[in-house]
């Protein structure tokens, strides 16, 4: 126990220098764009006279130091700025679409689970065999798949074609949680199945190792089940490297969660940032990708410390 408390200590004290390492980032990247923020505000019509009282009104003529100062200061009181006219503050805006999007990344991160495991232990079981070589076919069809363009054969099949789920539009689960989930799934499906498909492999090869092991024939030759000894021991053993993975498959689901969002006109950070793309928001594109990135060390950090509840070799070290 007090190695994995000291474990989490560690990676817990990583997280404020990889969240200041992080804002230095998309500040000096958002200080590079080619956009100039006071055109964005005022508008091409502007005179040059207002458009520099703004810059010396909002501080831009400051050196980037003072400006990167200003700027954490705004983010720890809560302040990510205002977006071009009309003006909205830029956390207020978050607060409404980041809801939407962790509910899509977490409903295509529990699909991918399931069908990964699935696949992958049934594949590891029947090894070499039909369904293995089956498994193997589709999961690398999986992987090759963008998920904007699977996206876009599921609205056609399942929307389209049969009616079976909405082609876009997003239902608060406060009102219609039926509707809401139906919503949801054809967007969740799409992030998911090229996420499963690379996890199924690395499921596949763990079990497999773990099948091979001499505990393994030890427990079976005394006479205990089979499905008993993968249930209880070799599944366990062979989630430690899957969940090395998960982390990093999380940042993918976000990212795709951006583009899927676009797709189904859901009302995520997908549209926020589109939009600030759009109309060379520079604050509006710095929060969503400052909140984006700050949630992916976050979740890293989780399967860091799920990994050590998981591996009883690391809480030893």
């Amino acid at each position: 126990m007090t190695a994995l408390l000291r474990l989490t200590g560690r990676r817990l004290l990583a997280l404020p220098v990889m969240i200041l390492g992080i804002t230095l980032l998309v500040f000096v990247v958002m200080q590079f764009a080619p956009s100039d923020q006071a055109t964005n505000a005022l508008g091409e019509s502007a005179t040059d006279a207002a458009k520099e009282a703004y810059r010396a009104a909002n501080g831009l003529n400051d050196p980037m130091l003072v400006q990167y100062g200003n700027f954490l200061a705004g983010l720890v009181r809560g302040d990510m700025g205002m977006t071009v006219p009309p003006s909205q503050p830029v956390n207020e805006l978050i607060a409404n679409a980041f809801p939407l999007t962790l509910q899509l990344t977490f409903m295509g991160l529990a699909i991918a689970v399931v069908l990964s495991l699935v696949l992958g232990v049934t594949a590891a079981l029947y090894r070499d065999r039909w369904p293995d070589q089956a498994i193997r076919v589709l999961s690398i069809a999986g992987v090759a798949t963008p998920s904007f363009w699977l996206a876009i054969l599921l609205i056609q099949q399942f929307s389209l074609r049969l009616d079976w789920f909405p082609s876009g539009g997003y239902t608060n689960p406060a009102d219609d949680f039926g509707m809401f989930l139906a919503s949801m799934f054809l967007p969740a499906l799409s992030l998911a199945i090229p996420v499963a498909a690379s996890l199924t492999r690395v499921v596949r090869t763990a079990m497999v190792e773990e099948l091979d092991r001499d505990y393994v024939r030890t427990a079976i030759g005394s006479g205990l089940p089979r499905g008993v000894v993968v249930g209880r021991n070799v599944l366990r053993n062979a989630l430690i490297t899957p969940i090395t993975v998960l982390g990093l498959r999380v940042g993918y689901l976000m990212g795709g969660a951006v583009i899927i969002e676009v797709i189904f006109d859901l009302p995520g950070m997908g549209k926020l940032i589109l939009n600030g793309v759009t109309a060379s928001d520079t604050a509006l594109v710095q929060g969503v990708t400052l909140t984006v990135a700050l949630t992916f060390v976050v979740v890293n950090i989780l399967v860091d410390l799920l990994y050590l509840v998981v591996n009883p070799r690391i809480r030893t070290v």
